[in-house]
């Protein structure tokens, strides 16, 4: 039987990486065997190169820089080789990732061709345009273009609750709204000693020393200025303990500074990015707790890889990667302030059967990979396009039989 195919469209990729990027190789790799995957998608900006080898087709268009800012504008409309590659494409359905440029050519192809039109919701958009643009009257203008080409789409999947009744309630997001939870591709580690004692080789760390890990960009909507001040108060506590910083990012030397300031430089290390899956699977195995006290990410792929090696995460209250956690059972919830940040790492650490708990609830509640998140996607996919060829074939039926009569009227 042959494959449909579909088309993946998001505003960034490789070489850059963030949730949203991790969330698309992942279901493009996840899909391959069943579906012909080819993800639309940004060419990089000046010199960087993708240097992966993907599974599946990548088409990409010519991009411009934003300054000050770890992203790219793709420009589609500007680029010919681009638009010829998607016209000659025979897609079954188009599934955007990304509210604006990209998703405006997917939506614009897939209203030519009258095939459906996915949308995966990720991402906080109201404060992404108020943190660029610090004007309420231009996050509103800009919300409204976002979610026109959203309210365009046939369904939407969100990747948890709360961002389902964010798109919902707050932005006024009109169509089906599907829940399918983030994963991972991550396997627990096979050899946990070995880990353990490679990743205090590597970073110099000494095997009583507690490690506290955040993975992701260095970036200040991220909240580390609150994980670097609950670890000043920390360390007064107890000394043996280490920060390990994973990633890149704009704001790299603001944080390199505020360490010095807070005088905590021997207690933290810049691992700087990571692409090697499995160094960084040794790096979650090694950490005694991973730290997410985002209020920016909806949900964070980054827990779950935590999770997959029964490292608990310490996140902060009312935040969208905390919505699905259970306080002390799936992970553990702290305020939104260093004192009560610091205090709830402290009593994690000094609480073995708390902490034990934790880490095996996550391991079977928590964690889970691609392949359970993406066969739920395929059902959708599958269902929205036989349901659509259906349709055509009623309405080419129905037509026939208008036009039949029409000449039966004629002949008579």
């Amino acid at each position: 039987m042959e494959k449909y195919k579909i088309g993946i469209f998001i505003d960034a990729f490789y070489p850059m990486i963030d949730g949203v990027i991790t969330v698309v190789d992942n279901i493009a790799k996840s899909l391959i065997d069943k579906l012909d995957v080819t993800v639309f998608t940004i060419s990089p900006y000046g010199k960087q190169k993708d240097t992966i080898n993907h599974p599946y087709k990548v088409v990409r268009c010519k991009s411009f820089p934003l300054p000050n800012l770890d992203y790219d504008i793709p420009m589609p409309n500007f680029d010919k080789q681009f638009k010829r590659e998607l016209k000659l494409q025979n897609l079954d359905l188009v599934y955007c990732h990304s509210p604006v440029y990209m998703a405006s050519q997917a939506i614009k192809y897939a209203k030519k061709h009258k095939i459906p039109v996915l949308a995966h919701l990720h991402s906080q958009y109201k404060r992404d345009i108020y943190r660029a643009t610090h004007s309420k009257l231009l996050t509103n203008i800009v919300l409204k273009i976002f979610l026109k080409n959203f309210n365009k789409c046939d369904c939407a999947i969100a990747v948890n609750e709360f961002t389902a009744n964010l798109f919902k309630n707050e932005y006024h997001l009109k169509v089906p709204i599907k829940i399918i939870y983030n994963a991972t591709d991550m396997l627990p580690v096979e050899d946990k000693k070995s880990a353990f004692n490679l990743i205090n080789e590597r970073y110099s760390l000494k095997p009583e020393e507690k490690v506290l890990l955040y993975v992701g960009r260095i970036n200040k909507l991220k909240n580390i200025d609150l994980i670097l001040e609950s670890l000043q108060i920390l360390i007064q506590k107890m000394s043996n303990v280490k920060l390990l910083l994973v990633g890149n990012g704009n704001d790299e030397d603001y944080f390199r500074k505020k360490i010095q300031d807070l005088k905590i430089e021997n207690n933290v290390i810049f691992a700087g990015k990571i692409t090697d899956r499995k160094l960084l699977q040794c790096i979650y195995s090694r950490a005694d707790l991973f730290l997410f006290p985002s209020h920016y990410d909806t949900d964070g792929l980054v827990k779950i890889e935590a999770a997959s090696q029964g490292t608990p995460t310490v996140f902060v209250e009312n935040t969208g990667a905390s919505s699905s956690i259970k306080d002390n059972l799936t992970g553990f919830i702290a305020k939104n302030d260093k004192f009560s940040y610091s205090n709830k790492i402290f009593e994690v650490l000094q609480n073995k059967d708390l902490y034990d708990k934790a880490s095996k609830n996550i391991q079977t509640m928590l964690y889970r990979t691609w392949q359970d998140s993406a066969s739920e996607i395929y059902d959708i996919i599958v269902k929205m396009i036989e349901s659509n060829k259906q349709t055509k074939l009623i309405n080419s039926i129905e037509k026939l039989k208008k036009d039949d009569k029409l000449k039966e009227n004629k002949n008579g």
